[in-house]
């Protein structure tokens, strides 16, 4: 096990170097000048000249590399162009609100969409699989944007049971923070209660027709435990998958959602930092949702290896 994990670290390396190349030229290389955006419009050429040297934007490219990288292992992200603020400390104060509406908004698409997709794929080409395969179609279709506002007007405006828009802490008001969640976390969960619904059909399907399976119910075993220890365990490992690209998709692309709620997450600094022309934000979120993204399909291999110990192999 550790040893195949330790080959799972080593491929991240490259991926990582090449993620930190990319994002550091593609910002070097894009139009616009940090400098003119933090002097404003009425700078002199010497003090933008003053601001680029400052930066160290007159420096060559691979001395602003070796500069930005050597800051990065020391944690230093940056200040931002904008606000004046380390980098580090926004997106520190931002992440958690992400983080919190995507475990909710996953733990309840995994609670109900299991479930589904195995009562689909047991119940097949019945009233049962028709409702959970239209409802995965309904559930791409339609734009999570719409959704939220569908879910504001029903439940918020027409009904009031719940608040429009904000977000409270669960450390502060954990109540407070549940009502405001709700919303936000059932408009990210219809979404992925479709895609995990239909993966785990797909392959509790292929599944089903095995001869363990056929044998565990020949020996008398129940249904449920057919259905949910050998047939499910041995499906899963695309569910997992799914689950876990879900998650880091939630972390890294909430953008419409918390726009929509008005929840001060990354997505939003994300948005902010892109119209701002904040470089150093900018290049910090892209790095942050690539090692999401690293970390959570090395979760997955390691879950991987767990389930079918012959894939370490």
């Amino acid at each position: 096990m550790l040893g195949y994990i330790l080959k799972r670290l080593l491929a991240v390396v490259p991926v990582i170097t090449f993620v930190a190349i990319f994002v550091f030229l593609l910002l070097r290389l894009t139009p616009g000048d940090p400098a003119a955006i933090l002097a404003g419009d009425a700078a002199t050429p010497a003090q933008l000249e003053q601001i680029r040297t400052s930066l160290g934007l007159n420096d060559p490219l691979l001395v602003q590399f070796g500069t930005w990288i050597g800051q990065l292992f020391r944690g230093d992200l940056g200040i931002s162009l904008i606000s004046n603020i380390p980098v580090s400390d926004m997106v520190g104060q931002r992440i958690w609100p992400t983080i919190n509406i995507a475990l909710m908004t996953i733990i309840l698409s995994v609670l109900l969409a299991v479930p589904m997709g195995v009562i689909a794929a047991w119940k097949h080409r019945t009233w049962a699989d028709y409702a959970v395969m239209s409802f995965s179609v309904l559930g791409f279709s339609v734009p999570v944007f719409v959704i939220g506002y569908i879910f504001i007007q029903v439940f918020s405006i027409e009904l009031r049971w719940l608040p429009v828009q904000g977000y409270t802490p669960p450390t502060e008001d954990f109540g407070k923070f549940l009502s405001k969640a709700i919303l936000p976390c059932l408009t990210l969960a219809t979404i992925y209660v479709a895609l995990i619904a239909r993966m785990t059909r797909a392959s509790m399907l292929e599944v089903l027709g095995e001869d363990y399976v056929r044998t565990a119910r020949a020996k008398g075993v129940s249904e449920t435990l057919v259905l949910f220890r050998h047939a499910l365990r041995n499906a899963a490992v695309p569910i997992l998958t799914i689950i876990g690209t879900g998650f880091a998709l939630l972390i890294s692309g909430v953008v419409v959602t918390e726009s929509v709620f008005n929840i001060p997450g990354i997505g939003r600094l994300t948005v902010d930092a892109i119209l701002a022309r904040d470089y150093p934000v900018i290049q910090a979120m892209i790095l942050l949702t690539s090692a999401i993204y690293v970390f959570i399909n090395l979760m997955i291999d390691v879950a991987y290896s767990i389930i079918d110990p012959r894939i370490r192999y």
